[in-house]
């Protein structure tokens, strides 16, 4: 009797109940590859293991504890210089889905029962040479809402970016698809063309809707993808990945907000316990932080992120589902407690502007954002603890990074009445962008925030049309971060070069040109 009362006590304290069951396994190294812990494989010490909540190490035998109720997902947190096991379509399993009884009934199934809790859930990991200065894909908001449009993601964007050498993995930053989760299966499968281990974030279109609780929003993609929030390591780089989808709103009931649950912060704190405060942390998100201070993202929940990251001096932030591209900075108004900004990269996405615009000669819409920002995907270069990134624009070359718009011929009694533009895909706010004509004497260029006229050019196409286009009318124009603009002066008759030259945040120059005929 009293040893039931001492569990008990033991159990309140905790804050458990006799109901919570205990995981156990053991983490090793597979050194035959074939995903089982063999008699002579040995266990690895010092990996952390999750339940999606409570962190723990494995010992020196490889050997991990963990509670589990009936609704969690243990993982693996893959270490630096090891991988996991990929499935067929290159998906990272690096978990195990507990749910004794399975999903609740839903529109779009989640997990099916998986019964009792095995004796030992172990974890394989391979041993890899894994260099501290590697790449990776970030891709933003593929969004397909129809088999089409899985089409179109494929030949617009996978068909390309699968021939590029370098990458060691991917992320895709959550809306896979556009509400249809019948879809996840076949996003899959293209993403899995890759051919690169690829890491997923959940994002608000890719949530079970008839749920009442938010919890229960990421059980369709759970079934597909595993958990929802997750941490990985490569490099001297840490990888948080993270569900910012609050649904339903937590105030309004209607719609959802950005925001986290406690427990998942929880797992955040549990997690950067065994973290070295001299990694690289690179936050991976749907929904951005919003430098803005409204309600599209709950405050006192970026506030205890923050705080968490506090003693990080390098971090990263990755976030898309704007559909435009911008730099967000994050400083002590913000209530950021580092010594510099957190700098948040607001990704542009892999299906434009929705899949709209005009078809381009291989019949997929050239669907620019509604900053001026050509459909396209990040590249991520990480060099121990620094990072840099590129945006590579599909279909076109490496060098393009601006994008001019101007006349090309003009009257001379008229030339300067004409801008030009200048839109500087991956800008900030405070980059400097100068230009010169022929040659003359560098100027610098006036930063703007309205529409593109590039960009309001191929909506007014649609809007204007005498017969009817192929395609989807694109969106109304935002106004964009990363705008430039000249005047042109006097300029007498004649031939004229404009070169135009940026700066990015990494002190990395970048340069565009175009050429105008100034006739009498």
């Amino acid at each position: 009797m009293k040893k039931i009362c001492w569990a008990l006590i033991a159990c309140a304290l905790s804050g458990t109940t006799l109901a919570q069951e205990m995981a156990r396994g053991v983490v090793f190294i597979d050194a035959n590859g074939n995903g089982i812990r063999d008699k002579k494989e040995v266990g690895l010490q010092g990996v952390s293991v999750s339940n999606g909540v409570e962190v723990v190490q494995t010992d020196e035998k490889g050997g991990y504890t963990l509670p589990v109720k009936d609704d969690n997902i243990i993982f693996v947190i893959k270490p630096a210089g090891y991988s996991v096991p990929v499935d067929q379509d290159n998906h990272p399993k690096f978990y195990y889905i507990h749910k004794p009884q399975g999903a609740p009934a839903l529109k779009y199934a989640g997990a099916s029962p998986t019964g009792k809790l095995p004796k030992s859930i172990d974890f394989p990991l391979t041993a890899v040479n894994e260099p501290s200065t590697f790449s990776a894909f970030i891709f933003g908001d593929p969004q397909a809402y129809t088999p089409d449009e899985i089409s179109f993601f494929k030949k617009g964007v996978v068909d390309e970016a699968k021939l590029r050498k370098g990458p060691l993995f991917g992320i895709s930053l959550g809306d896979l698809v556009g509400d249809n989760l019948s879809l996840h299966p076949e996003y899959k499968q293209t993403i899995g063309q890759m051919g690169l281990p690829w890491y997923n974030v959940i994002g608000n279109h890719d949530m079970n809707y008839d749920v009442e609780s938010d919890s229960l929003s990421d059980e369709g993609f759970e079934k597909m993808f595993g958990p929802a929030n997750y941490a990985f390591n490569v490099g001297n780089a840490h990888f948080l990945v993270l569900d910012d989808v609050l649904y339903p709103h937590p105030t309004t009931g209607k719609g959802y907000q950005g925001g986290f649950r406690k427990e998942q912060l929880d797992f955040i704190e549990n997690n950067l316990r065994f973290v070295p405060k001299d990694k690289l942390i690179v936050l991976a998100f749907h929904i951005p932080l919003n430098p803005e201070n409204n309600a599209s993202f709950r405050m006192e929940d970026r506030q205890r992120l923050f705080d968490l990251l506090a003693d990080y001096p390098h971090t990263l932030s990755l976030s898309a589902h704007t559909h435009f591209q911008q730099q967000n900075y994050y400083t002590a108004a913000h209530g950021w407690k580092g010594q510099k900004p957190h700098h948040e990269y607001n990704v542009g996405t892999t299906s434009g502007d929705w899949y709209s615009g005009v078809l381009n000669e291989a019949g997929v819409p050239v669907s620019t954002m509604r900053d001026g920002t050509p459909k396209g995907y990040a590249i991520l270069t990480i060099d121990n603890n620094t990072y840099t990134f590129d945006y590579k624009v599909v279909g076109k070359e490496e060098s393009y990074t601006i994008g001019l718009f101007g006349p090309s011929i003009v009257s001379s009694k008229y030339v300067r009445r004409y801008p030009v533009y200048a839109n500087f895909f991956i800008g900030a706010t405070d980059n400097t962008v100068r230009y010169r004509i022929n040659n003359s004497e560098w100027k610098t260029m006036e930063r703007v925030e309205e529409g593109d006229p590039a960009y309001m050019s191929e909506v007014l196409k649609f809007d204007g049309a005498t017969e009817l286009l192929a395609g989807r009318r694109p969106s109304d124009a935002v106004p964009s971060t990363h705008l430039w603009k000249l005047k042109l002066p006097r300029l007498k008759e004649g031939k004229y070069v404009i070169e135009v030259e940026a700066t990015d945040i990494f002190g990395r120059q970048h340069t565009a040109q175009k050429e105008i005929t100034v006739t009498p």
